[in-house]
């Protein structure tokens, strides 16, 4: 088991490996924004940038990558990185299930956003030794993060699940504390490095 985990280490900090998942993130966060495409085109102009939560988590994650690529650490990006790539990327894991649920049927694209969204959730929490954000880019990043929320549920702006429609209430109340959870495991990770630093 140690070895495994020391094999995982060293797959996971090898440059070309990052540079490899650099890359994947990049390609993976233009499709992410052309999937919005169709929402986006309905979205007013002042909510556009709320809209599109998964590849915006996405987009904070791969600049985060190339940081640690130039040896940078860029540490606002790192904390929202980590609260929103965990957070969307659990999210959209539960809404497609719940759909499988409700629908008795998910298609290949649904099995889909499954698999590539608890890959998202996955690397945030792998890379957590690189993180070296502070409690301040902590509650930007959280300010960032519930704010989204309310522009979500309150403004009506949440992604489309046409036949979740009806449990909106419900998936805005869940929303709120998957957003707390995340919030505060980077708290978490924050005060760990802080007892590895000292």
């Amino acid at each position: 088991m140690k070895d495994m985990i020391t094999y995982l280490k060293l797959m996971l900090f090898n440059k070309s490996f990052m540079w490899l998942l650099f890359f994947v993130n990049l390609v993976g966060t233009i499709y992410g924004y052309i999937w919005y495409e169709g929402q986006l085109s309905v979205t007013e102009s002042k909510f556009l940038l709320f809209v599109p939560d998964s590849p915006t988590a996405s987009l904070f994650f791969t600049i985060a990558l190339l940081g640690w690529l130039l040896k940078q650490n860029w540490k606002l990006i790192e904390a929202l990185a980590l609260i929103t790539l965990v957070k969307y990327g659990l999210w959209a894991v539960v809404m497609n299930i719940w759909m499988y649920i409700e629908n008795d049927y998910l298609g290949w694209m649904g099995w889909m956003l499954v698999a590539s969204h608890f890959a998202m959730a996955l690397q945030a929490v792998l890379y957590i030794p690189f993180y070296r954000f502070t409690w301040v880019h902590i509650l930007i990043a959280s300010v960032w993060t519930l704010h989204n929320d309310v522009i979500d549920y309150v403004f009506g702006q949440m992604p489309v699940y046409r036949s979740l429609d009806q449990y909106a209430a419900n998936i805005g109340y869940f929303t709120f504390w998957l957003s707390i959870a995340c919030i505060g495991l980077a708290i978490i990770v924050y005060q760990k490095s802080i007892k590895r630093i000292s």
